[in-house]
């Protein structure tokens, strides 16, 4: 399907209408991703809602600009405004869950909002519970290591060799879910910038990755937790990615203390599930599984009679 491009704010965002005769629902994609990789998802939600997906600022096709929570927030907004979404409901993975919980702060409102583990990047001791700080600060340092090394790595152009490569890797990985290898190379290819050498990067570009890492790593969203008035579901990964299981012990004290801070929060619109078996790459593993899981929570959350609990 064709894009729209917005361009009502300072930074033009590209969204695609898959259409649908339900509720309107923005669909918003994680960190490094684009709206294409949201399609497995698009396609089982679009029988029951008019399913929007959008390439967040620095990504897709969308324009650059600066990564600050309550621009990319208008930025959402804009494009609901255009496309005529009234009181849209929203769901993001990841990055995209993150700003789907600031949007139900927001907009009170909003008639749902569903966060696919949309937590703060790992990167502080205070984020930990259980573990020896000993090991926690080594496992830290190594962990950041890995993430400078990684976004040194994305920052290179990329010859044609290393783009027929990743390809290759997107369509076996596709493989390995169940998914078409044709739309995950597409999605990758989407994120793909000319050189003009006949080399290629990768957007986001490195000065907005450094952004993202740090907005990240430093977002607090316990406030939104508590106050939001909108029915808001967080959905946690309970198992760790094959990258991430080298840090077992860290990802694990990290969930432990998530969980140890959703314990405070009394608020009635929140809902919280850790999704047996699932990893952070959750859309990618079981598109049905977490549709029928947004569609169910959207359907009671439409019910005002019956609280959430």
């Amino acid at each position: 399907m064709p894009d729209t491009i917005v361009d009502s704010g300072p930074v033009p965002v590209a969204a695609r209408d898959l259409g649908g005769s339900g509720h309107p629902l923005l669909l918003l994609h994680g960190a490094g991703g684009n709206l294409a990789q949201m399609t497995a998802l698009a396609e089982r939600l679009r029988p029951a809602y008019r399913i929007v997906t959008v390439d967040l600022r620095g990504h897709g096709r969308s324009g650059d600009g600066p990564w600050h929570w309550d621009d990319v927030l208008t930025d959402l907004a804009g494009v609901a405004d255009s496309l005529g979404l009234v009181r849209p409901a929203v769901v993001g993975h990841s990055l995209g869950g993150m700003l789907a919980t600031l949007w139900a702060h927001r907009h009170p409102d909003c008639p749902g909002a569903v966060s696919l583990d949309g937590n703060p990047t790992l990167d502080r001791l205070d984020q930990l519970s259980g573990m020896d700080s000993e090991q926690a600060a080594g496992d830290l340092a190594r962990l950041r290591a890995t993430f400078d090394a990684m976004g040194a790595m994305l920052a290179e152009p990329l010859g044609a060799d290393q783009v027929a490569a990743a390809l290759a890797g997107q369509r076996a990985m596709a493989q390995r879910y169940g998914a078409d290898p044709d739309g995950w190379a597409a999605a990758f290819e989407r994120n793909l910038v000319p050189c003009g050498d006949g080399r290629s990067r990768l957007r986001p570009d490195p000065g907005l990755t450094a952004q993202l890492r740090v907005a990240m790593s430093s977002l607090d969203l316990l406030p939104a937790y508590r106050e939001t008035r909108s029915p808001l579901l967080l959905v946690f990964a309970t198992e760790d990615l094959p990258e991430q299981r080298p840090f077992h012990d860290l990802y694990a004290a990290y969930r432990r203390a998530t969980a140890e801070r959703l314990a405070t929060v009394d608020n009635s619109a929140l809902r919280v599930r850790h999704l047996a078996g699932a990893s952070h790459a959750m859309v990618a593993e079981d598109p049905a599984r977490i549709a029928a899981l947004v569609t169910d929570f959207l359907a009671e959350a439409g019910q005002p009679k019956r609280p959430l609990t």
